[in-house]
């Protein structure tokens, strides 16, 4: 009879995991035969998915000692409240002119003025990054530097690829209809015209291609990882980093990344740049070659031909293993000994290329 009764609860819980991944919006939408169509003609989609240029396993090691590690390392999460400026939205729109601009709103979400345009960088704003809040762990900080309804109307937003750490169902839904475009990799359309983004507004594009917004041009180019919202649509739709050129500048977004040989490639087609945004977080050994390690993040700055680096992908939620600030306390110690130059904004603190570049060691308490 126990047996019988485990068993129906087993079966119960399985049913109701897949008719949550079924019906759920958060998933994301599914690929058409009009989308397959487009994806096969890109000679990274081989054999039903998407592939790294380099040989990239996410992960590098059998050893599960690291699940273990998850619930028993140190200082992974901040005994304190992160903090946040939140009074930046009315010295933001105060600054005007040609003046390039950014929010860093935690984790890889960023809000960026470039020849008066603003662009959000994959908002994820919503508290947990996961398909439902019981699923993962909160956000470092107790409030963003604005909410979603005080955010300006974007002539864009960027996505770097569909994890949820970075492309998140209900940020889109709040801010979907105050965005003019959406720029974003391969396959990644599917998603957000399930979430009712009118597919006029969305620019898919692979690697290496690019769109023109007014004077400002969006390139897609490689990056080194993943992709893949639910059990069986692994690699599915593309990843990507981004350039984004604007009058006079030039700026350069990682998302998510191992270090590649594709940084020297991108360094020399369309470096040097004003501003690199570039992750430094979330590492381990065991998927060393998805993430990069601090040291590579400043390694991969100097690839690109980076003047200023913005450290990006920590100070928001725990998805590794590491002391939560250990992140870009081993970046600076890198960028130091090779004369680096780094911006250090707490979240939402305003950095103003050549004007206001703050570098307080805000994470120590």
């Amino acid at each position: 009879m126990l047996l019988i009764i485990m068993s129906s609860i087993l079966i119960l819980i399985l049913t109701m995991g897949v008719l949550f991944m079924e019906f759920s919006p958060q998933f994301g939408g599914k690929l058409t035969e009009k989308d397959y169509e487009r994806i096969k003609k890109s000679k990274n989609f081989q054999k039903g998915k998407f592939k790294n240029i380099e040989d990239t396993h996410s992960m590098t090691s059998t050893d599960l000692r690291w699940i273990i590690e998850y619930f028993t390392s140190k200082d992974t999460t901040p005994n304190f409240s992160v903090p946040v400026e939140n009074s930046n939205l009315v010295s933001y729109n105060e600054d005007q002119g040609d003046n390039v601009k950014v929010i860093w709103f935690g984790h890889s979400a960023l809000l960026l003025e470039i020849n008066n345009k603003k662009i959000f960088l994959d908002p994820m704003l919503s508290e947990v990054p996961a398909p439902h809040p019981m699923l993962g762990s909160k956000r470092f900080s107790t409030n963003l530097p604005m909410g979603i309804d005080e955010i300006p109307e974007l002539d864009a937003v960027v996505i770097s690829h569909d994890h949820y750490d970075h492309l998140d169902y209900v940020s889109i839904k709040k801010l979907k209809d105050k965005v003019k475009m959406f720029y974003v990799p391969l396959g990644i359309g599917a998603h957000l015209k399930s979430w009712g983004v009118e597919e006029t507004k969305i620019v898919e594009l692979d690697w290496w291609q690019e769109a023109k917004f007014e004077e400002l041009t969006f390139i897609s180019t490689p990056s080194r990882h993943f992709s893949g919202r639910g059990l069986f649509n692994r690699d599915s739709t593309l990843w990507s980093s981004w350039v984004i050129k604007g009058k006079d500048v030039n700026i350069f977004f990682s998302g998510d990344s191992g270090y590649s040989e594709s940084f020297k490639e991108i360094g020399e087609k369309f470096g040097p740049f004003d501003l690199t945004m570039i992750e430094c977080g979330q590492y381990h050994e065991a998927w060393s070659k998805i993430h990069m390690m601090p040291e590579e993040t400043v390694k991969a700055h100097i690839d690109l031909k980076g003047k200023l680096l913005l450290p990006i992908h920590w100070g928001a939620f725990k998805l590794s293993l590491h002391p939560w600030d250990e992140p870009v306390e081993r970046l600076l110690k890198e960028a130091n000994s090779l004369n680096v130059s780094v911006t250090t904004p707490k979240i939402g603190e305003t950095v103003i290329l050549g004007k206001s570049v703050p570098s307080s060691e805000w994470w120590k308490k």
